[in-house]
């Protein structure tokens, strides 16, 4: 019996336990997943928590429940990956053998990385909206808040779903308006990048968009510290950003078991070196990795998980049947953009 073994339960690992189970012989192959929670957090929903479009409740769900009933499940954190041995240490103790490993262990904020952002304000004034906790207590917020300096502040450009921030602007201004207190509030996007998105045409729009709704865009922002005493965002170049109400997107890094692996690229965020196209590990032979664990440059999005899984996909049983790897990654990616009232692009 080989072992296939997934680390993470998020979105790109449980598509790729569920393609994998499809094909797999379950007398030669035994497909085991592990991940630290039990629970399943719809995170594209975290979006529309603050404003009440969705409860809490709606985005939990069991993983045990996304995933094939065979597939061995394992809660438990990862201590180590020793690609060496062929094997991974968990922090209960137990080591699990691979003959290959698919590594989906995706990416968290960290904002303890940016001085002043996780102080004294964290879930006050300050919050953010990526995780279940900071979507949560940001929805309580909104519900008295009564109107001030909302700034929407990007820290880093490599984040999940690079255009939600922009969608919480969009969300932001129809939520206000429909309260009855949008000339209470001003927003401002502020952002490292010199518009409101990446690619000119995107760019373009959306700034449009932005300029209609009333929302101040703040370019070339490179956030360097948080001034929790006057409630200031502070450059790089010493430029200063009032608030009253930050929400804040902050550096994303890659799993901290990366780095004890000492698997990571050399820019310390714990993102994997990741042949771009068929997105096996540049330095382990039975090493794939997927969706936004990866170095690959692309969006961490779910939908670039969605179409690196059907690549990956041909390319692991690929492997096992000693051909070559011949599907090719594109970097393709989509992604809806919700702009308020109902609206999208």
């Amino acid at each position: 019996m080989k072992n296939l073994l997934i680390l993470g339960a998020g979105t790109a690992g449980t598509m790729m336990a569920n393609k994998l189970y499809k094909e797999l012989d379950p007398l030669t192959w035994k497909i085991t997943i592990v991940d630290r929670d039990e629970k399943h957090y719809y995170q594209p929903g975290f979006l529309f928590v603050p404003f009440g479009v969705y409860q809490p409740e709606d985005v939990v769900k069991p993983k045990a429940k996304f995933l094939p009933r065979d597939v061995d499940f394992q809660i438990a954190e990862i201590d180590k990956i020793k690609a060496e041995k062929n094997e991974v240490l968990l922090d209960n103790g137990r080591t699990l053998p691979y003959d290959l490993l698919i590594i989906a262990t995706g990416t968290v904020p960290v904002p303890e990385e940016t001085p002043g952002l996780k102080g004294k304000l964290w879930y006050k004034d300050i919050f953010d909206f990526y995780t279940y906790e900071g979507t949560t207590r940001l929805a309580k917020k909104l519900e008295t808040w009564k109107g001030g300096k909302l700034v929407i502040n990007l820290a880093e450009t490599i984040i999940k779903c690079p255009v939600a921030p922009l969608e919480f602007a969009f969300l932001a201004d129809a939520y206000f308006t429909e309260k009855g207190i949008r000339e209470k509030v001003d927003i401002s996007y502020v952002t490292p990048l010199p518009g409101a998105f990446t690619k000119p045409k995107a760019t373009a729009m959306l700034n449009r968009l932005l300029k209609e709704k009333g929302i101040t865009v703040v370019p070339d922002f490179y956030l360097e510290r948080v001034d929790e005493d006057r409630k200031m965002l502070i450059s790089y170049d010493e430029v200063e950003v009032p608030f009253d109400l930050l929400v804040s997107v902050p550096v994303n890094k890659g799993d901290e078991a990366i780095e004890r692996s000492n698997m990571g690229d050399e820019d310390g965020l714990n993102f994997i070196p990741t042949d771009k196209e068929t997105l096996k590990s540049k330095k382990y032979d039975n090493v794939f990795v997927i969706g936004d664990a990866t170095n690959v440059p692309a969006s961490k999005a779910g939908s670039v998980a969605h179409f690196e899984g059907e690549i990956l996909l041909e390319n692991i049983l690929s492997y096992i049947n000693g051909q070559p790897l011949e599907a090719r990654f594109d970097g393709h990616s989509n992604c809806f953009i919700e702009t308020g009232f109902g609206k999208a692009a």
